[in-house]
């Protein structure tokens, strides 16, 4: 108000000597004058420190956090992603991204379409882009046009996400390049990511490409391709994840929850992908729907195909590990999947090596449900021991995957029924559903889950539980309040 003020009184005035006026830069007007944040075109930047007070906006078009700026998102603030300009917000290197939403008062980003009218890749997704270290150096992050990542700062700091919904993400920029619905380039460590939700994205709910950033209290609802995907040489902490599966939307290059690869070609490159996962809930297609048959001709998406290039397919695995992947997960449980565990020597790799030789550990991991314990060739669903993730040695009683899950020292366990488990609610088509674990499940009151160096570490809380629960009361739902289960229907 103060510039536009200024400039009415410059305009009116005819004396020579009277000062002119600096008029306010593009972004100043239109975050500030408008209930827009952005212009339409894929290149509006942000280049000086702003803050978007709470209200309801609408992002129109790619814009840029550029280096030395910071904006900064007031608690309890809705910005609607424009379809028609596939709306994206990056924060590019030096950048930094101040969303510091609360319990009561979360901040949502979300799709600009009607409720009852929205679907996956509405809108682009949120990207990060930091200084850390990663595999490949310097990179151009996947979806963007020209954002590059990757440094060597691996305590940089690119903001704040906390209490943030993001939903209905993913626009593709090009035919197979979906943006996440939450894209992490090489982020550091001194930016700070807890309870934070993604759904219905149009790929991945979340995505790690390097970096060392460290997470808690994240939840991947409802995305098209994989839950959580940790590649180039991601080493951050994360703790108390939940993600839930809708039976009928998974994408055409077989979905999973975790997927790790250390690069796409499969090489040792360091840093390795080596992340550290702990208190994690999956909840696969398995169980929920008494009709489901793991098919492209089941998944059809429903009302929630976005007819936009995004090729629907079939899910396969709660957890992948792959191409040099050093992959670390503790205290966990997974149920529902055609698969429970692939370790696979794909592109040439010895992802199977790394395992037997301890830099892969996965401990205290408990399945029930599935309809295979492992496998060791992508999209085969065959229980047979491959080493070459092509050919199968069919003298091999079991898959390597099986094998390296049932040893003793691993503390693993299987269960054949989802209801050995005990779970209050494991069918996530119940709207707001409990997936707490009951007093008498097999999943509380364990002891000696923190006694690995990975996970004995400050960052990690020291609990008794296994998954993203500790019970089934309400007390123990890090999701109350905060969380929402049905976006579609939500009047913003």
């Amino acid at each position: 108000m103060v510039f536009l003020t200024a400039a009415v009184i410059t305009s009116c005035d005819k004396n020579d000597d009277t000062p002119e006026v600096t008029p306010p830069s593009a972004d100043e007007q239109i975050i500030f004058n408008t209930n827009e944040i952005g212009n339409g075109d894929q290149e509006f930047e942000i280049t000086q420190d702003h803050t978007i007070k709470k209200g309801v906006y609408v992002l129109k078009g790619w814009v840029y956090i550029t280096s030395g700026s910071t904006l900064t998102i007031e608690a309890g603030t809705v910005i609607k992603g424009d379809k028609a300009t596939k709306a994206a917000i990056v924060v590019e290197r030096g950048g930094k991204i101040i969303a510091q939403g609360t319990v009561d008062s979360p901040i949502v980003f979300t799709s600009n379409q009607p409720a009852g009218s929205r679907k996956p890749g509405d809108w682009g997704g949120i990207i990060i882009c930091g200084k850390a270290t990663n595999n490949k150096t310097e990179m151009i992050i996947e979806g963007g046009p020209r954002s590059k990542h990757g440094g060597d700062d691996d305590a940089d700091n690119s903001g704040i996400l906390s209490y943030v919904r993001i939903e209905f993400a993913g626009y593709p920029l090009k035919t197979d390049q979906e943006i996440n619905g939450l894209t992490m380039g090489s982020v550091g460590n001194g930016t700070k990511i807890d309870h934070v939700q993604v759904s219905y994205s149009n790929d991945d709910s979340f995505e790690w490409f390097g970096g060392t950033v460290n997470a808690k209290y994240l939840i991947a609802y409802y995305g098209w391709d994989d839950d959580f995907d940790t590649d180039n040489g991601y080493r951050g902490r994360v703790q108390f994840c939940l993600g839930i599966r809708n039976p009928k939307i998974a994408d055409k290059s077989n979905s999973n929850s975790f997927e790790s690869d250390n690069n796409a070609d499969g090489t040792t490159q360091v840093p390795v992908t080596k992340p550290v996962f702990s208190n994690i809930t999956l909840i696969g297609p398995i169980g929920q729907d008494p009709l489901f048959v793991n098919t492209t001709s089941y998944i059809d998406g429903g009302s929630y195909n976005p007819a936009n290039g995004s090729k629907l397919g079939q899910f396969q695995s709660a957890m992948q590990i792959r191409r040099s992947s050093n992959l670390n997960c503790y205290n966990s449980v997974a149920i529902g999947y055609p698969v429970a565990l692939l370790i696979c020597n794909d592109k040439g790799s010895q992802t199977q090596n790394a395992a037997t030789a301890g830099d892969i550990n996965l401990k205290n991991i408990i399945f029930a449900g599935m309809t295979i314990l492992g496998s060791d060739k992508d999209a085969s669903f065959k229980d047979s021991l491959s080493v070459d993730a092509s050919t199968f040695d069919k003298t091999a009683p079991e898959s390597f995957s099986s094998t390296f899950f049932k040893k003793s020292t691993n503390g693993n366990t299987s269960y054949a029924t989802i209801a050995d488990l005990m779970i209050m609610q494991p069918n996530s088509l119940i709207n707001g559903a409990n997936w707490g674990p009951t007093a008498a499940s097999p999943l509380v009151n364990r002891s000696n889950l923190f006694n690995d160096a990975n996970v004995n570490v400050t960052f990690f809380d020291k609990v008794n539980f296994i998954g993203a629960f500790r019970s089934d009361t309400y007390v123990d739902n890090w999701t109350a309040k905060w969380a929402n289960f049905n976006p579609q229907a939500t009047a913003y």
